[in-house]
């Protein structure tokens, strides 16, 4: 293809996607992307069956510094439009834990098959792929078109287009390929991006915390994690390096450097009215055995260790029962920091909204310079919010380009 109409850089879920839309349409796409697989964070997805999308997919599940700038996108491509899409290609797929009403999509088989699905209508729309190319250089050309040199497997290229759609993605687990190249296009266009962290990201900590989260390491609890007014409700992971697991991540998204959150650790249960049940009504049961009762082993004799409260229930006044209670369903904690890019499954903030128009995804000032995807400062919860920003960001730019 020598003279692609559509350039795409990146064919993660958002570039896929832009490129089968806009093929569609008869625009001549050449997608490319510098790595050897395609769609790796695709297929490492959700234990490696892509929870590609979530039911519950709505404007405040995601984070940016406009919280306003989804909404279009997510209105024109939703989460029952790519189910349908999934539907088309006969994959099986299920929620996981309904019970629990997450909404969360997964494959019954492997994460390929999304891969696999995207691939097949990126070939029926015509679109030109090629992996292994890095990109060199862009320059703009007049008439706002662009000139994009490549080089694939020690041979240089240079093509240009009406259309550059940036979905180069974000920092986050840089060992399968990320890295900055969509934020330096946006630079050198004169595009502010807001400075990036890692989120979806477990928490590390110092000292005695870490010493304990040590101990208890592979221990999982359900838990309730604050941050402000912020709160999730999910599993919760003892760590060699600190805590994990999904309440964790999702709180990782709002937590700043040298705030506390708290934890609830038994969150159906008043301690403090247990405690003062239990002491009633069995008076010599040791403090940790009662506190087994509604907690791991592990973890009860950790807490009671951690408050230094030991001995049986009658010889307990309220003031101690109050601390444990305390420790139990508010235990506030200040993480040291996180375990960054290497283990993040997303970036927050990036490329400025802003900048962009949120019905196309075209910059305001560049016309026919688009960015769509993780690259962008739009990030979800943890669940399957952020493969349907990919999808909706792709399609609407993939109408416009």
């Amino acid at each position: 293809m020598d003279k692609p109409d559509v350039i795409i850089i990146g064919a993660g879920a958002a570039g896929l996607m832009c490129a089968i839309e806009a093929g569609k349409r008869g625009r001549k796409v050449w997608l490319i992307d510098h790595a050897k697989k395609t769609a790796e964070k695709i297929r490492i997805s959700g234990g490696g069956r892509c929870n590609f999308t979530n039911l519950h997919t709505r404007p405040d599940h995601f984070l940016s510094n406009n919280p306003h700038f989804c909404k279009s996108a997510l209105s024109q491509y939703t989460q029952h439009d790519f189910v349908a899409l999934v539907k088309k290609h006969g994959i099986a797929f299920h929620e996981k834990n309904p019970e629990n009403d997450l909404g969360q999509l997964f494959c019954d088989g492997s994460s390929q098959q999304i891969i696999d699905m995207l691939l097949k209508e990126c070939d029926d729309a015509g679109v030109l792929y090629e992996n292994e190319t890095t990109v060199e250089s862009i320059k703009p050309l007049d008439n706002y078109r662009y000139s994009v040199k490549t080089t694939h497997k020690g041979k240089t290229t240079t093509k240009s287009c009406d259309s550059l759609v940036i979905a180069t993605g974000g920092l986050s687990i840089p060992k399968i390929g990320a890295t900055r190249l969509g934020y330096d296009i946006a630079l050198q266009f004169g595009i502010n991006v807001h400075d990036t962290v890692p989120a979806l990201v477990p928490l590390t900590f110092q000292s005695a915390i870490l010493e304990r989260c040590k101990a208890l390491s592979g221990l999982s609890i359900d838990a309730i994690v604050s941050h402000g007014k912020t709160s999730f409700r999910e599993g919760l992971l003892f760590t060699h390096r600190g805590l994990s697991g999904p309440s964790i991540l999702q709180i990782s998204s709002y937590w700043k450097e040298g705030d506390e959150i708290s934890i609830n650790l038994a969150p159906d249960t008043d301690m403090l009215e247990f405690f003062k049940d239990r002491r009633e009504t069995n008076p010599k049961q040791d403090i940790e055995t009662a506190l087994s009762h509604i907690l791991p082993n592990r973890l009860a004799e950790s807490i009671c260790e951690d408050q230094k409260i030991v001995g049986r229930l009658a010889e307990l006044g309220n003031k101690k029962i109050e601390t444990l209670a305390q420790a139990v369903n508010n235990w506030c904690i200040k993480p040291a920091g996180t375990e960054g890019y290497r283990t993040a499954e997303v970036t927050l903030y990036g490329v400025d909204t802003d900048e962009l128009s949120s019905k196309t995804m075209e910059t305001k000032n560049r016309p026919g310079l688009y960015f769509i995807g993780e690259v962008v400062d739009v990030t979800g919860h943890l669940g399957g919010y952020n493969f349907q920003w990919a999808w909706s960001s792709g399609y609407v730019a993939g109408q416009n380009v």
